[in-house]
């Protein structure tokens, strides 16, 4: 267990709820609670990278509403293999991200998924495609292939990622934050020594994310009241 109050963030995969994940992030902030690593999955995975590399909530929440999400997607044929490329994703990542997981200044994870749909988390080696990997929704997104293995988004099989979160780092207290869901799959686990926190779906879609403040609000006050 971590000294001096420490957890760990584990935030789910909610479609384009990056509203949700920054206003729980402000909530973080705000309370002064210490954060050792950082597990995402999706979206989560996005937002938590771009923490995890030095960027304060608020700044997340400048750089991902300046854009549509349509603005990273390239078509892809076959359209059976992948509607849509991320490449455009990872070299936008690679602007703000550095090269690899390991030159973050704490650890960070991603949730995936193998071909055939088994859970695993990456936390070595290059981050931009493993962060876009874990965006990558099946049908809609082309897998993203890393050290010769394709991988696609994590919350397929695994929103949240308790018991892979537990196998990585064994003993240690979370902070979980759960955006309700719109797809994928909610896994029943073991929360002890768990702060959960849940917050409404985003209501975004490739077109348009919404009223962006207006989320990071609604979350940022849901997440103080199970903080303080």
């Amino acid at each position: 267990m971590s000294p001096n109050g420490a957890k760990d963030l584990v935030l789910s995969s909610g479609f384009l709820a990056f509203a949700r994940h920054v206003g729980v992030l402000k909530a973080i902030e705000e309370t002064g609670q210490p954060i050792d690593a950082v597990m995402g999955t999706s979206s989560g995975a996005l937002t938590g990278a771009l923490w995890s590399a030095g960027m304060s909530a608020a700044d997340i929440g400048e750089e991902l509403s300046k854009r549509r999400p349509m603005a990273f997607m390239r078509p892809h044929f076959p359209p059976w293999r992948g509607v849509f490329h991320l490449d455009r994703m990872i070299a936008y990542l690679h602007t703000l991200l550095p090269a690899t997981f390991e030159e973050l200044p704490r650890p960070f994870a991603v949730g995936v998924i193998r071909p055939g749909g088994a859970h695993h988390l990456l936390h070595s080696g290059p981050l931009a495609p493993a962060v876009a990997a874990s965006c990558a929704m099946p049908w809609v997104f082309r897998a993203i292939e890393l050290g010769g293995e394709t991988y696609q988004d994590g919350g397929t099989t695994d929103r949240l990622g308790m018991d892979a979160w537990r196998g990585w780092r064994p003993g240690e207290q979370a902070i979980a934050h759960q955006v309700n869901r719109t797809a994928g799959a909610d896994v029943a686990a073991d929360m002890t020594g768990v702060v959960l926190i849940e917050t409404p779906r985003s209501g975004a879609n490739f077109l348009s994310l919404g009223d962006f403040q207006s989320q990071v609000e609604q979350a940022r006050v849901l997440a103080l009241a199970q903080l303080r």
